[in-house]
């Protein structure tokens, strides 16, 4: 009995060490695109939220169907007006998004480097 429960814990703690000695290996290769993929969708639902490429796309498109000139140029501006508002909107979110992930890419030194200071 004391032989399997020794065995036991001799694989439990070398499962810790190799989980301890391959995590930075992991969080900088396979964790990291994983958050960039996520990061880059998050990015893109948001583009897709706001509808910019179809702003953009509609720029010189009058609204209501509105051919005369005075209809063209106050849809042109609108959206114009849209398109800036909606770009500044999706630049914070892609701020947003760079800045977790410097934080993932940070993180490890950071609390590595408070652990020393602790000492």
């Amino acid at each position: 009995m004391l032989k399997n429960s020794n065995i036991t814990l001799s694989k439990i703690f070398a499962d810790i060490f190799k989980d301890i000695v391959f995590f930075p290996f992991w969080w900088y290769s396979l964790g990291l695109a994983k958050i960039v993929k996520g990061l880059a969708g998050f990015v893109a639902g948001k583009e897709k939220s706001l509808a910019l490429i179809v702003w953009i796309k509609n720029i010189f498109v009058p609204m209501y169907g509105q051919r005369d000139i005075q209809g063209a140029i106050i849809s042109f501006f609108v959206r114009l007006i849209q398109i800036i508002f909606r770009s500044l909107i999706l630049l914070f979110w892609v701020i947003i998004a760079l800045i977790i992930f410097w934080l993932w890419l940070l993180s490890p030194i950071l609390i590595i480097y408070m652990i020393v200071l602790q000492f």
